[in-house]
């Protein structure tokens, strides 16, 4: 897109009304001009977005795939909103683009424009920009054209405004404030008698200008509010165009808005593509978007190292590189926890063979069921001419390993959950000394199932304890009753502060 600065004059002429022939027919057109127009065809307004015919001093025209698209908007509107216009409307740059033109007078002033309105906390509008009353004459007017089919994929990428220069403009300056009251209550009067629906483009890229304008005019964007994954497609696209033209502090805003407005489903698909949203989220500045989806490329990690690496910035991969060592060190410390819990006999002192076998054996098949499910399984033996059949060893690593997630909630569940009552039986069945205490007789045997069953029961209820901190899940999306997190193989307990978020401070 190429841009250049022309002196225009916006002398508007007036048509007068035809005369009137009779005092008749001059009493009914006195009488009509008071009419209300509303719902009317006879009224078009001439001034509003995206054609400010009277007061729009930057014209815009954008060609893609056989479809073309023009503006006539504010200059002061898109440099407040872009640091892209604001540099390359500048004095400086306009006087290096007009070499060889006459000289002209400098820019309009901003006194003459009040700024866009600010939105609440619930991201609803609070105002329109004010438009003024009447344009100087001799002034600046900017004329930017955009032409995608005769740019090649990289060159328009690259610097779709400017030609074929790759400049970089500077950050963007704060939106101005909000208009008065007594606009508000005039300009809105006028909307609500005459307003012309805003047609959504069928280009992609007319649609993403398009609604990277209306977003600039403090009007909604038009994405789609129902379908979540087309909705994804054209938010991401809008927020890497905001992106060329240093607009992110505008536009990530609204599609935070519009996103969070999706709620579960939101969750549900963060949960399916966290390295995706992670990006969108950083993009749009969004602190929930983008804590939820990191909570689960933490948990993950590194299983998602290879689509994030080079693909999103330094600071962001460190990010994620501190939380999953903070969440290893969390593991380590209560995997250690785990293995030096203990029972104690009645007298204090800590169980053994000799004090209390029974309850030895319940503390040692909690421990050696720890070991099999948090340890890999040893190497397999070298294979023999004469072993045909798989030993135990080879069905041993056949078995299916459990993941930490599902380890730590298995733990937290507590009950048959793990270690069943059939287990157990076995367990003390095969057991060497079984009946030692009870000689062998049913009915001791049966009391030393049950008080073996309940010294278990209490090593679960301790290591339930132990794991509680990791169970504690900092995400939106439903995990269940007790954060079981079905479906969930890795831990949600990572938490993000304030100052952790890479944009701020």
């Amino acid at each position: 897109m190429v841009s250049y600065p022309h002196a225009t004059d916006h002398a508007l002429t007036t048509r007068r009304p035809a005369s009137s022939v009779t005092s008749r027919s001059t009493t009914t057109r006195r009488h009509r001009s008071n009419r209300s127009h509303t719902g009317g065809t006879s009224f078009r307004p001439q001034n509003e977005f995206p054609n400010f015919a009277q007061t729009g001093d930057l014209e815009i025209v954008i060609n893609a795939e056989g479809q073309e698209k023009r503006y006539m908007l504010h200059r002061l509107i898109l440099a407040q909103c872009s640091g892209f216009f604001e540099a390359s409307t500048s004095e400086d740059w306009s006087r290096a683009q007009a070499q060889g033109i006459a000289p002209i007078t400098g820019p309009a002033q901003s006194n003459g424009l009040a700024g866009i309105g600010e939105e609440d906390e619930y991201g609803m509008e609070t105002g329109r920009p004010t438009i003024p009353t009447a344009p100087p004459r001799d002034r600046y007017r900017w004329r930017y054209e955009l032409d995608w089919g005769n740019k090649d994929d990289e060159s328009a990428t690259s610097s779709l405004f400017g030609g074929e220069q790759t400049y970089r403009p500077p950050a963007a300056p704060n939106k101005p404030s909000a208009p008065t009251n007594s606009f508000f209550r005039s300009f809105t009067a006028m909307q609500s008698a005459a307003h012309i629906p805003h047609q959504a483009p069928d280009n992609d890229l007319i649609r993403d200008y398009d609604n990277l304008f209306r977003i600039f005019y403090n009007y909604p964007p038009n994405l789609d509010p129902l379908n979540i994954a087309e909705s994804y497609i054209q938010c991401k696209s809008l927020l890497n165009l905001a992106d060329m033209y240093d607009a992110l502090e505008v536009v990530g805003p609204r599609i935070d808005h519009h996103l969070l407005q999706f709620q579960s489903r939101l969750w549900k698909q963060i949960a399916k593509y966290p390295p995706s949203y992670l990006k969108l989220g950083y993009l749009a500045r969004s602190k929930v978007i983008f804590a939820e989806a990191l909570i689960h490329v933490v948990g993950q990690w590194p299983a998602g190292s290879n689509q994030l690496r080079n693909h999103v910035p330094e600071a962001v991969f460190d990010l994620i590189e501190d939380k999953a060592e903070e969440l290893a060190e969390k593991q380590l410390k209560t995997e250690g926890k785990l293995f030096r819990l203990t029972l104690t006999t009645p007298r204090g002192e800590r169980v053994s063979p000799g004090n209390s076998y029974i309850d030895w054996l319940a503390l040692s098949l909690f421990r050696q069921w720890l070991v099999e499910n948090t340890s890999p399984p040893p190497p397999l033996p070298p294979k023999t001419p004469n072993s045909n059949q798989p030993s135990s060893r080879t069905q041993q690593q056949n078995k299916p390993s459990i993941s930490a997630g599902h380890l730590y909630r298995l733990l937290f569940s507590a009950g048959p959950a793990y270690l069943p009552h059939d287990e157990l039986k076995r367990f003390l069945k095969i057991s060497k000394g079984f009946g030692a205490e009870g000689n062998g007789n049913p009915e001791n045997r049966r009391e030393e199932l049950r008080k073996f069953e309940r010294r278990v029961e209490e090593v679960k209820g301790m290591a339930r304890e132990v794991v509680r901190p990791l169970m504690r899940s900092f995400l939106e999306l439903d995990l269940g009753k007790d954060g079981s997190g079905v479906g969930l193989g890795y831990l949600t307990c990572t938490r993000l502060e304030e100052g952790d978020f890479p944009w701020v401070g």
